[in-house]
C-alpha cells in the first residue's frame, strides 16, 4: 500500500510524582504550548491539552507511527527537563511513573476537547483521584488502588 490512514483519538493522563502540586498555574500556557510542540514535533495532533497543579491530560490525533508508550514516555522526559530548567519550582519536578491512556471515536471528539478544556471547573467538585479512578471503570480497565498513585509517606 502507498499510504497509511488512520484514525485514533487518544486523551493520556498523567499526574506528577507523590502527586504534589508542582505545575505553577501562572506557567500553565507557556507549558501547554511546549508539550503541544512536543506533540506536534512527533507528527501527532494536539487537540487539547490542560495542566492541573498535579495532573495532566492530553489529547491527541494520534499517527501509528511510533508505539503508545515511547510517545508518552519522550513526552514526559522532555517536559519534565523544560520545567526542571526553567526552574518554575524549588522542588526537582518529575511525572509520575506510568499513565493512563483512553481511545475514542470521532465522535467523541468535541465532548473530550471540552471536558479538558473544562479541568479547572470539574475539579472544583471532584478531586483527580476520583476522575482518574472513574475514567479506569469507565474504560472498565481493572487496577489496584495501591498502584495508582505515589504518594509521599505520611507517618
Amino acid at each position: 500500500m502507498a499510504n497509511t490512514y488512520s484514525q485514533i483519538y487518544l486523551q493520556f493522563v498523567f499526574s506528577v510524582k507523590h502527586r504534589q502540586c508542582l505545575i505553577p498555574k501562572h506557567h500553565k500556557d507557556e507549558l501547554h504550548r511546549y508539550i503541544t510542540g512536543l506533540v506536534q514535533n512527533r507528527n501527532a495532533k494536539m487537540l487539547a491539552v490542560h495542566c492541573m497543579p498535579d495532573h495532566t491530560h492530553l489529547f491527541v490525533g494520534f499517527k501509528p507511527a511510533m508505539s503508545i508508550s515511547d510517545f508518552v514516555k519522550e513526552i514526559k522526559v522532555e517536559s519534565n527537563q523544560f520545567i526542571n530548567q526553567k526552574r518554575w519550582t524549588s522542588h526537582k519536578f518529575e511525572w509520575q511513573e506510568g499513565y493512563g491512556v483512553f481511545s475514542y471515536s470521532q465522535s467523541h471528539i468535541d465532548h473530550v476537547v471540552r471536558y479538558i478544556l473544562g479541568q479547572e471547573e470539574h475539579h472544583r467538585k471532584r478531586t483527580f483521584g476520583e476522575e482518574y479512578r472513574d475514567l479506569l471503570r469507565k474504560f472498565q480497565l481493572s487496577f489496584e488502588e495501591k498502584h495508582l498513585f505515589d504518594f509521599f509517606d505520611t507517618h
